[in-house]
């Protein structure tokens, strides 16, 4: 049949079609949830013959709804582009220019390592869905990452299957002790922890019923597992290293995730101290990084301040943060009237290389923006800063983002705004490539 014409190009893993027969599944599930006392009331009139047959039934529909879509499914790579043909019923071909990758990331989700194969994940300039190849093979993912991503650096495309994968030079890998003890120290753990045990418990307390309470709880704990387990097992074993494709990021307990930063795509730097990390030096770096960049932003989930240093000076050549810190200058003391608490937590500075903005005094973080990324600076007042004198300087970058210095004296922030445009001007000339492996 020509509905059912396998299209022409390379296959996906033969262990594709059981991740796609969830589907049918999951459909199921989900109208379940949409009216639950009407499912509830359908499963119990179903007597044993009747589950049997509604599962001889469902089992092979959705088995054949996995072998029909990976049946349909392909990939072919060509001079200039990589075609993934998918569709069932209503046919898609992608077309991704290999100009305009940005970063090829390798999945490998806890069930996939066990069978031995692996996803590719493909950031693609002006798009913020990703389109993905799952599952292919290690060796296959592997190999084929390496493909394109020579290919998309300019090498020949008979020579490109043969470059295989750039080499990289491991900088830092996180230890599990400091991983566990930097968790343990943050507020934020804690703090969730002590309203999921306290808040349900107070308010079955006061209505006397226990629904309310697990409404409550849910969400809480949800909270616990995402700032406290949840992340040990996403940054665990947490590796940063350097090729010419970019900092290649290694990273996960269960699910085992590989992410490369392109050169050149960081658009900004933050740099945070929790309060009880100050004493041992510790900071977590995250980036800005346009169209896409690696799953959260993040560098260092924890790092000594030099670590850090070190490895911030591989992704931004001249970044140096220990001198963009001691260029923040404070705001004026009549701050205190706008912001009463928090005024000496903000900060603001230039160095030669970035826009430096600070904020916080529990948890501090340093902002920092290239000049050579810096899209447009703008002066924002509000009603409460005219009163007192002061403005807010704005800069915005590549990625969508803005770093603010707040609180300045108004001709100190005009002067910077009007200063800003010849630094950012002057930082792209001077700026490198952002082409793969240049």
């Amino acid at each position: 049949m020509a509905l059912l014409q396998r299209p022409e190009g390379r296959r996906l893993h033969p262990v594709t079609p059981w991740r796609r027969a969830w589907a049918p599944l999951a459909a199921l599930f989900a109208f379940a949830a949409q009216d639950p006392e009407r499912a509830r009331q359908g499963v119990e009139s179903l007597t044993a013959g009747r589950l049997l047959a509604v599962l001889a039934l469902l089992l092979p529909a959705a088995a054949a709804y996995g072998f029909l879509s990976w049946w349909m499914t392909s990939y072919t790579v060509t001079e200039t582009e990589l075609r993934i043909r998918t569709g069932l019923l209503f046919r898609r071909v992608a077309h991704i220019r290999l100009d305009r990758l940005q970063a090829i990331d390798v999945g490998r989700p806890l069930l996939a390592r066990v069978v031995g194969v692996a996803k590719l994940k493909l950031d693609v300039v002006g798009t913020d869905k990703k389109d993905e190849l799952a599952f292919l093979g290690e060796r296959e993912a592997v190999e084929l990452r390496a493909e394109l991503l020579a290919r998309a650096a300019g090498i020949a495309p008979e020579a490109a299957a043969e470059a295989g994968e750039a080499p990289a030079r491991e900088l830092v890998r996180v230890g599990t002790r400091m991983l566990v003890v930097s968790l343990l120290l943050l507020g934020s753990v804690w703090g969730t922890l002590a309203a999921a045990l306290a808040v349900p418990a107070l308010i079955w307390w006061a209505s006397g019923s226990l629904w309310p309470a697990l409404a409550v709880a849910v969400p809480l704990l949800s909270g616990v597992w995402r700032s406290g387990v949840g992340r040990f097992l996403t940054e665990f074993d947490w590796a940063v290293a350097e090729s010419p494709d970019g900092i290649r990021l290694d990273h996960g307990l269960l699910d085992r995730a590989h992410a490369t930063v392109p050169p050149g795509r960081v658009q900004a730097v933050r740099i945070v101290e929790p309060w009880l990390w100050r004493r041992r030096g510790w900071v977590r770096v995250e980036l800005d990084v346009a169209a896409g960049g690696n799953e959260g932003g993040l560098l260092l989930p924890v790092a000594t301040r030099e670590t850090a240093r070190g490895v911030l000076a591989r992704v931004l050549p001249g970044l140096d943060p220990a001198e963009a810190a001691a260029s923040l200058a404070p705001v004026p003391r009549r701050a205190r009237w706008v912001v009463p608490l928090w005024w000496r937590g903000h900060g603001h500075g230039v160095t030669r290389t970035v826009f430096a903005s600070r904020k916080g005094l529990l948890c501090r973080t340093l902002s920092l923006v290239p000049h050579a990324k810096v899209q447009s600076v703008r002066l924002t007042q509000g009603p409460w800063e005219r009163a007192f004198g002061l403005a807010d300087v704005h800069v915005d970058h590549g990625a969508n983002g803005t770093v603010a210095a707040r609180l300045r004296a108004v001709e100190e922030a005009r002067a910077v705004v009007a200063a800003q445009a010849g630094r950012s001007r002057t930082g792209r000339r001077r700026a490198r490539p952002e082409r793969w492996l240049t």
